[in-house]
């Protein structure tokens, strides 16, 4: 399946490799940027969901439909390179899968030719379109995947949905941070439209909508990604704080150094809030945002979470999600070995180490 997907991804970015080379040789060189970023790595995830989704609905694992139906949703793989390189511009982020980020990655090639202008607004501007080409190219990809023109306007409903839900979590978390809302409401909004809606929800709707899936199946289809979608990103959360850079490719800390208001932040804030523990809540609020943050700081802030009970609390949710993802799973009409694969996939999400 990952082959698959990555062969499409291929192909499709060295046929558009050209079109932009005939624009000017310099833009097709920039996209030489997008398409190591794409192929770089990552779990494709979410065209693994899409395709178990499809397949569980009854589609076919071989054919001429098949194979237009690993083209298509290939394309979801473009929406998330677009989604990071603007997610990683945003949080001044340095590196992603243990490589600069595109946006640094621009700046480094404008100081380095010593070119007119500041650097860091080249690999912004740089960083910017290429998102945008990603997001555009995504689309383009979609509707030429070779779909019968049924299949593609069942789609279009989680299609468009999940490229507003992105762009509409993306929004949602810059407002808080800038607003400084703490409530563990907000930061599970957060999560389940910046995350939870593109990553799984959607493509297993969209997998069931190529399909032609009825509306129950769709329904249990979105309980079910929305719940390990949410836990996908909770799991994450925890990753941010305590993973090791070394395996998932960010250094540790960056979501406190971003002013993260996750989860995972939002139920320590709350608990000190409760317990009138001021100087550790104080502790924990000038940690994030800081880009200052050292490791001994670090270090002292993981122990607060730790002993506020916060990592245990979302441990706790991550389960409960899961189970109750689970059991939606459990009583739709999933076909056989979808319905295994996305079992075993719900616990690899949200049980991963990167």
């Amino acid at each position: 399946m990952v082959g698959h997907v990555e062969g499409e991804l291929a192909g499709y970015l060295q046929q558009r490799r050209a079109e932009a080379s005939a624009i000017s040789p310099v833009f097709g060189e920039a996209t030489d940027a997008l398409t190591r970023f794409v192929l770089q790595g990552g779990k494709r995830l979410r065209p693994t969901f899409a395709w178990w989704g499809w397949r569980g609905a009854g589609g076919e694992a071989t054919g001429p439909t098949a194979d237009a139906v690993l083209r298509a949703i290939s394309a979801l793989e473009l929406v998330q390179a677009s989604a990071l390189v603007h997610d990683d511009l945003m949080d001044a982020s340095a590196t992603r899968r243990g490589k600069p980020t595109v946006h640094v990655e621009f700046a480094t090639r404008h100081a380095d030719a010593g070119w007119s202008g500041r650097p860091a607004r080249f690999g912004a501007a740089t960083a910017i379109l290429l998102g945008d080409l990603a997001l555009t190219w995504a689309d383009d990809l979609f509707h030429s995947s070779g779909l019968p023109s049924a299949a593609v306007a069942r789609a279009l409903e989680p299609w468009r949905g999940m490229r507003t839900e992105v762009l509409g979590g993306q929004f949602l978390d810059v407002h808080t941070q800038a607003t400084g809302d703490e409530s563990v409401a907000a930061a599970l909004r957060i999560d389940r439209y910046k995350t939870a809606a593109y990553t799984v929800e959607r493509p297993l709707h969209l997998g069931a909508a190529l399909a032609g899936a009825d509306p129950d199946l769709v329904a249990a289809y979105r309980r079910f990604g929305a719940d390990i979608g949410v836990a996908f990103q909770l799991r994450d959360d925890l990753l941010g704080v305590y993973g090791d850079p070394a395996v998932t490719g960010k250094p540790a800390g960056d979501d406190l150094r971003e002013g993260k208001r996750t989860v995972l932040v939002a139920l320590a804030l709350q608990r000190a809030t409760e317990r009138g523990a001021d100087a550790q809540r104080d502790e924990i609020v000038s940690a994030l945002g800081d880009p200052e943050l050292d490791e001994p700081r670090l270090r002292r802030v993981r122990g607060l979470l730790n002993e506020l009970g916060a990592v245990q609390a979302v441990e706790q949710r991550i389960a409960a999600l899961t189970g109750s993802a689970l059991d939606a799973l459990s009583v739709a009409e999933v076909a056989e070995p979808a319905a295994a694969a996305l079992a075993d996939l719900a616990v690899r999400a949200t049980r991963r180490h990167s």
